[in-house]
């Protein structure tokens, strides 16, 4: 059974940084195509969630929404079987539950999501 595991998220305050971390048991992720969304305050249906960045399961492929381009950065430690989410110069519109999608032929699966809060 594949499963996902969010961490990393908290309070933060504007312009300061966090790293998200998605780890995976089950499998093998540097197999899977995986992506960080995010669900704004105030919503709670998966269609609402935002793509933010992914990074492909062959070579390493890297994309950003237009939002985050330039200071988020999403990357693969293999060595942990997990996918990082680097964030920085964080902005108060940032805030959301964060999640991660790993996707391979047509199955998907979803963490539970970690929160980020930007304030101060």
């Amino acid at each position: 059974q594949v499963q996902l595991v969010e961490s990393g998220g908290g309070l933060v305050e504007p312009g300061g940084s966090v790293r998200l971390s998605c780890a995976a048991s089950g499998t093998t992720l540097r197999l899977w195509d995986v992506e960080w969304y995010r669900q704004p305050p105030g919503t709670r249906y998966v269609d609402q969630r935002e793509l933010v960045a992914a990074i492909t399961a062959l070579h390493s492929e890297t994309h950003y929404t237009d939002t985050v381009q330039g200071r988020f950065t999403i990357f693969r430690d293999n060595t942990e079987n997990s996918v990082h989410l680097q964030m920085s110069s964080l902005k108060p519109e940032d805030t959301a539950v964060y999640y991660c999608k790993a996707a391979r032929n047509s199955n998907d699966f979803w963490g539970q999501g970690t929160q980020v809060t930007v304030s101060g």
